[in-house]
């Protein structure tokens, strides 16, 4: 039984160095909308533990919630008060991720990310067998670390032919 009036992903929480910098970088790369920020958040008591599993003494300096065109973003920056991770995780790590987006032609968009300073990882990898047969992806780096993706399947991917799950498609 699933969690009872359960409908949609709503948003994407994740943490960066300088929201500033992200606000630009999503704006500016993907043309995602600043709806609103707020902040800074802060307790004196066990609140920032019991609720957010962070250290009780954290701050939130600033977060900003961004409209990423099917999903929202929620970008989070903490002050550097208390002894926390400074690098993000890769896809090894327990808690990796990375967030991928949909583009029609992987070229155009590789050749768009190299000519913006953005580091791609290698070059596209095309899919021709398995479930994901069709599909093209490349990872990149946003400039505080984050692992991103790029991904394409004009054509669909082959699990579409033998799986009664329909996955979302952003075609």
């Amino acid at each position: 039984m699933a969690i009872p009036g359960l409908k949609k992903p709503d948003h994407i929480g994740f943490t960066v160095p300088n929201l500033d910098l992200a606000i630009a970088f999503f704006r500016d790369h993907f043309e995602f909308e600043l709806a609103y920020e707020f902040g800074p958040f802060a307790a004196d008591d066990n609140w920032m533990a019991d609720h957010l599993n962070v250290n009780p003494r954290a701050e939130i300096t600033k977060i900003a919630v961004m409209n990423a065109k099917g999903i929202n973003l929620e970008i989070f920056e903490y002050a550097d008060t208390v002894d926390r991770n400074q690098t993000a995780p890769n896809n090894a790590d327990i808690g990796g991720h990375h967030l991928a987006f949909y583009v029609e032609d992987m070229t155009a968009a590789v050749t768009y990310l190299k000519q913006q300073g953005i580091e791609v990882l290698g070059e596209p990898t095309v899919m021709t067998e398995g479930p994901t047969e069709g599909e093209s992806w490349v990872y990149f780096m946003a400039p505080w670390g984050m692992q991103l993706e790029l991904v394409s399947y004009p054509n669909g991917k082959a699990y579409a032919r033998h799986s009664s799950v329909a996955l979302f498609d952003p075609r």
